[in-house]
């Protein structure tokens, strides 16, 4: 196996670094950098590896995203090295935040394909758009207005995988006309256990959701239109295998309103503004573990009220963007123990002790044509962040530890980038700065005895941490002549009071068979860098080969590396195309996780490489269409897991698949 797979590295990597789609602008449809299509609506783009994907598959295509997996589901984006407390991700501009104390809910696995059209990707600050972030931000977009007048088109989509015996149904029907549309969507998902590779069953791995969305929208005249949209998002009997819970309801209900205007003649070429709402239930328990020391239930809510209103104009040769927002969010969770004796009592306390924030802040930024080759431009956001403890009893729990507290605490964010972008007909290359700073989350601040798996210990918030603070540089490069495309993209962060959870030894573990607790402190600094290498080559009009290496490096003042950090890694791809066929065969790997964290939990994990095959045929009947996808995961059927793997649980092995969408026009 490894002469074969060091034969393919050579084959595909020997003169090209890859760049993970063709660079042909029309298909390239799986790599994600700032935009990228993603929905089920672009079947024209058949070159998706999968139509039915979840929104985790298509996220995990950019070089800047991993996803953090506990279980088969609801995997959690981390960019450039940094976990969600250090992103910004939001659902088309709205703020959204999980009700999970073990981030088993992240804000992706509230929607799906069937619900979006596109996701943007902003790395560092220039992710800061639609709030506070140091390491980025992912905004997962709704489709835009469809007043094309062209009537009614319905897709169907059926997907089914021998590995976990997965199945995946879904249906849409859209309605376009001149002055008015509506587009309705469900999907529906159920996997059993899977298995690793050689025949490994990975109990609790299950899981089943079901998605359903409603978008419309009214044009009162020729420069406004008036839209609404529900999103409502189900998951129930979710296992988890990497950590000691399972989930028995995630529910998710997201609404909002939207006023759209657009007008080239005027100063304000388009104004959106927004009012929504979301709430959030999610409830943790371990009824189907066998042998559990003691049984909980560990229910939490979240519940967000908030708006934006953004503006773009054009003033000669300065391109202005404004957006104004703000948000209201109620997010708490508590504890139930039930011993196994029934005689003595339950215990019962607020792991979130129902934490209100109140934000509201200013994003402007000003984008500057020097000349037809040449920009410069700067962006700024300022903002104020409000947090109060509401349960007079958690407030009492944290006056243990911080007898000086109080039940609220306000605070000022800012941040700042610049950006100077040079561009010609075979090259371009652009260098950028910024300044940022966030918040500590509701439980790096507030959160009581939360039981951390990855490294087997208690946490506990600390309300009187500084903002996070961030220096960041980028530096990117293109060139591309003929049909040769090359690109180096790179970036680092230097992070002040880095939040992270140190050792108390003073404290006694709550959680049974704990080894200690942590409490949420700063290290004065921490370091991430990363860069990227990836090249395309066409050799003829069907054929193209592509690659891409990454390296990333992260360590803290306190002389320990960071955790989570993504070892040297590597994708090749060949890839053959023409009108209604295509196929690609995929080498991924990592290299072996040299500088792990054993203090934060780490161990080494070893190096890896599975071949994929993916193909894809498209039929015309009539005036419809039909979408086949299908192809072989992890061919070697290699058990192996990755550097993001919760406590090491093995990935899928060899994986048979298939998806049909068929198109009714």
């Amino acid at each position: 196996m490894k002469k074969l797979i060091t034969a393919v590295i050579w084959m595909f990597c020997g003169g090209f670094i890859f760049a993970q789609e063709s660079h042909d602008t029309k298909k390239d449809t799986t790599k994600l950098d700032e935009i990228t299509l993603v929905g089920r609506r672009k079947l024209s783009n058949y070159r998706q590896e999968k139509t039915l994907s979840s929104i985790d598959d298509y996220l995990e295509k950019s070089n800047k995203i991993t996803m953090i997996k506990r279980g088969n589901y609801a995997w959690e984006p981390a960019m450039n090295n940094m976990n969600s407390e250090r992103l910004n991700v939001t659902i088309d501009g709205m703020q959204i935040f999980g009700a999970c104390t073990d981030k088993m809910d992240p804000i992706t696995s509230y929607v799906d394909v069937s619900n979006l059209q596109k996701v943007s990707i902003g790395s560092g600050q220039s992710g800061s758009e639609n709030g506070h972030t140091i390491g980025g931000g992912i905004d997962l977009q709704l489709p835009n207005s469809k007043f094309q007048g062209s009537g009614l088109k319905t897709s169907v989509d059926l997907g089914y995988e021998t590995n976990g015996n997965y199945r995946t149904g879904g249906l849409d029907l859209e309605y376009s006309g001149a002055i008015f549309y509506l587009n309705a969507d469900g999907i529906y998902r159920k996997s059993d256990n899977y298995d690793a590779g050689n025949n490994e069953e990975v109990l609790y791995s299950q899981f089943q959701k079901y998605n359903i969305s409603l978008q419309s929208g009214y044009k009162l005249n020729e420069h406004h239109t008036l839209e609404a949209a529900v999103i409502y998002d189900k998951a129930t009997d979710v296992g988890y295998p990497a950590l000691t819970m399972d989930v028995s309801l995630a529910e998710a209900l997201i609404t909002s309103v939207t006023h759209k205007y657009e007008n080239d003649s005027t100063f304000i070429q388009s104004l959106e503004s927004k009012l929504y709402y979301n709430t959030i239930t999610h409830v943790m328990d371990d009824s189907k573990r066998p042998d559990v020391p003691i049984r909980m239930d560990m229910p939490g809510w979240s519940d967000t009220y908030g708006f934006y209103s953004k503006a773009s104009m054009q003033v000669s040769k300065h391109a202005l963007e404004v957006n104004l927002n703000g948000f209201y969010n109620r997010s708490w969770a508590e504890m139930t123990m039930y011993p196994n004796d029934l005689n003595q009592s339950a215990m019962f306390m607020y792991t979130w002790p129902d934490i209100r924030t109140l934000y509201s802040g200013i994003y402007a930024k000003d984008t500057y044509a020097i000349n037809d080759h040449t920009s410069l431009s700067a962006a700024l956001r300022v903002g104020f962040h409000q947090n109060e403890i509401a349960k007079e009893t958690g407030l009492e729990s944290l006056q243990i530890f911080y007898p000086e507290i109080g039940a609220l605490k306000n605070r000022a964010l800012s941040s700042f980038t610049t950006n100077y972008l040079y561009k010609k007909e075979h090259y371009d290359v652009s260098f950028g700065a910024g300044y940022g700073e966030r918040a500590p989350s509701v439980s790096e601040g507030y959160g009581f005895f939360l039981f951390n798996s990855f490294d087997n210990y208690d946490y506990i918030g600390n309300p009187t941490l500084n903002n996070e603070k961030s220096i960041e540089a980028n530096f990117k490069a293109n060139y591309h002549e003929n049909n040769f495309h090359i690109g180096l993209e790179t970036s680092y962060f230097y992070i002040m009071d880095y939040i992270i959870g140190n050792i108390d030894e003073s404290l006694s573990a709550m959680t049974i068979g704990a080894d200690g607790v942590r409490v949420y402190d700063a290290l004065s600094n921490a370091k991430i860098f990363n860069v990227y290498l990836n090249s395309s080559y066409k050799l003829s009009n069907s054929f193209s080969v592509n690659g891409t290496v990454g390296y990333n490096y992260g360590s803290g003042s306190n002389g320990e590396n960071l955790p989570l950090i993504k070892p040297f890694s590597y994708l090749a791809e060949v890839n053959y195309s023409i009108p209604k066929f295509n196929a690609a065969l995929q080498l991924e790997g990592n290299g072996n996780q040299t500088r792990y964290s054993s203090y934060y939990g780490e161990d080494e994990t070893p190096s890896y490489a599975t071949l994929n095959l993916n193909l894809g045929n498209e039929f015309n009947l009539k005036t419809n269409k039909v979408v086949l996808k299908y192809g072989i995961e992890n061919i070697l059927d290699t058990n192996y897991s990755t550097y993001a793997d919760w406590n090491n649980i093995p990935r899928q092995g060899r994986n048979f698949y298939i998806n049909m969408s068929y198109v009714i026009y």
